[in-house]
């Protein structure tokens, strides 16, 4: 079985390639903003969709369309939380962020582009059309009101809130900003396959609400070379984290704890799911 970071890259080179094959004949500013968004990211959603659906029997030529759709919804949303409106960060990746390299306007269709994209790249998957349907459902609840965008609401709304939030509204803040489109990515392989999925989403859950916490972690100790990003930008906004709130050692024991639930979580899949654990551990103690 392959190792974990040899998964990684493979999901990366799956994804670009998905990507490439995508915009051929497509020329333009519009192009070239799309595929620097995408490029240089961990593909850590692709590689879960890749991942789960690997384990369910189902292979990369039809999981490889839903591995792209993940990775495109995702640059979108760092398009758009980059922003000046948003974030204002001009850093992404190591690199300047889109609407730095080019200006606000292609920046925001850049990521009009690339949430559609994501959508077109589900809706042309091979498989039957009730898998699909349900696969664009979920995505798009995953992605909407009910989970990424509803939760970069609450994010919005707390900044200028008389009180910070206290830590079930910051885990409820994150389980739609950060862990819906985790968890989607966990789900999609059993779905593909029309597979019970209840095991696939508690590790979800798990995972991505240890990523939040480790970039929560980061925001205070990490490298802002090594991320590449800016950093230490929470605490200068008196924004409530796992990390404020529960104090460094513990958010790093919780961290440990999500771990530990996820792998758990994973029990049915006996040693078949050891690389999707190795993932969870990375998860919790990366360094970008």
């Amino acid at each position: 079985m392959a190792s974990f970071s040899a998964s990684l890259s493979n999901a990366q080179t799956i994804v670009n390639a998905r990507m490439v094959d995508t915009m051929e004949g497509r020329d333009g500013v519009l192009k070239d903003a799309m595929l620097y968004a995408l490029a240089g990211g961990k593909c850590l959603r692709g590689f879960l969709v890749l991942e789960s659906a690997r384990m369910h029997g189902i292979g990369r030529d039809v999981a490889g369309d839903a591995a792209l759709a993940i990775e495109a919804l995702h640059a979108y949303s760092l398009i758009h939380d980059d922003l000046p409106c948003m974030d204002d960060d001009d850093l992404r990746r190591g690199k300047p962020t889109v609407h730095r390299q080019w200006d606000e306007a292609i920046a925001v269709l850049a990521g009009d582009a690339l949430q559609t994209l994501a959508f077109e790249a589900l809706a042309g998957m091979g498989c039957d059309d009730k898998t699909k349907i349900q696969l664009i459902g979920t995505f798009a609840r995953a992605s909407g009101m009910q989970g990424m965008i509803g939760g970069q609401m609450m994010d919005i709304a707390a900044e200028s809130a008389t009180t910070p939030l206290t830590l079930d509204q910051i885990t409820r803040l994150q389980a739609g900003k950060t862990g819906a489109l985790i968890t989607w990515s966990c789900t999609a392989g059993p779905v593909m396959a029309s597979a019970d999925a209840e095991a696939m989403r508690r590790y979800g859950a798990a995972l991505g609400l240890a990523f939040q916490i480790a970039d929560d972690i980061l925001d205070v100790e990490g490298d802002a070379f090594a991320v590449g990003k800016a950093l230490r930008k929470d605490a200068a906004a008196g924004k409530a984290t796992f990390v404020s709130l529960l104090g460094m050692e513990a958010a790093k024991h919780r961290a440990a704890q999500l771990v530990e639930s996820a792998c758990d979580a994973l029990h049915p899949y006996g040693k078949d799911a050891e690389i999707l654990r190795e993932a969870a551990r990375f998860v919790a103690t990366r360094k970008k």
